[in-house]
């Protein structure tokens, strides 16, 4: 299986469980996904959600083939489809308990919209990341919202447009995680995060996300998901993400990139 669920005691362990492809998603796991963490926000004896990922790696992103296969769709059926990735950014979002986040290895693309989702994230301090889609003509469109919030607009601009490698003590400066710590020390981390929520109120801190989204301004509502699925399936469709996509699948430079020899 790709996706486990396990509980433990009153923690739902949900990991991404594809290490042969370093954890990359495509539209099965994203259901998947949705459904482990609909699943994991209705089950009455889950207090907290754990979201991470097995092997070296937290995810890669999407998966190479998935990408292949919406290269060749139109712009109508790349739009259902990206809504189904807000659709799994905004259930994270809005879980019915809060979600912890624990990364390792790798974490780009749209995993890093999983991380921003999450209510708080722990990064071991070799994990690196990384908003890679404008080398593919895209943009990070989907998740735009929750790492924006995440790491600030000024930012964004920056890693949006660069798809620089961020390594983790950056990723902890630039606010995509709440923590960076020596990987032998990441699961004495979450345990401790976890433990000061379980002595929390349930109720309270269902109603904290409220509370933040009031008080920032910053609610992901149906009209910001209608305007990023839409931006996707446009980039997806159009020249420079049919360029961006076929250089990559070819191994060779997109036509934008300047001779350097």
């Amino acid at each position: 299986m790709t996706i486990t669920s396990t509980n433990q005691g009153p923690v739902t362990r949900i990991t991404l469980n594809n290490p042969d492809k370093r954890n990359a998603f495509d539209s099965t796991i994203i259901e998947a996904l949705i459904q482990a963490f609909q699943r994991a926000g209705d089950d009455e004896n889950t207090r907290v959600i754990l979201l991470d990922a097995a092997g070296r790696h937290f995810s890669a992103g999407a998966d190479l083939n998935w990408m292949r296969a919406m290269g060749e769709l139109d712009a109508d059926r790349n739009r259902a489809d990206a809504r189904r990735l807000a659709t799994l950014m905004r259930t994270i979002d809005g879980a019915a308990k809060p979600v912890v986040a624990r990364v390792q290895g790798a974490a780009f693309g749209g995993a890093l919209g999983l991380i921003c989702a999450a209510d708080m994230a722990v990064a071991a301090d070799d994990a690196r990341f990384c908003l890679s889609e404008v080398k593919l003509g895209i943009l990070p469109a989907v998740i735009a919202p929750y790492v924006v919030r995440a790491m600030g607009p000024r930012q964004a601009r920056r890693y949006f447009m660069t798809a620089e490698v961020i390594d983790a003590p950056r990723a902890g400066q630039l606010g995509l995680v709440h923590e960076v710590v020596p990987a032998v020390d990441l699961d004495t981390t979450v345990a401790r995060l976890i433990t000061a929520l379980l002595d929390g109120a349930p109720g309270a801190q269902r109603r904290a996300r409220e509370l933040v989204h009031r008080a920032d301004g910053s609610a992901v509502d149906d009209a910001v998901i209608d305007y990023t699925a839409d931006l996707i399936a446009e980039l997806r469709t159009g020249a420079e993400g049919q360029e961006g996509l076929s250089a990559f699948l070819e191994k060779r430079a997109p036509n934008w990139k300047p001779d350097r020899n």
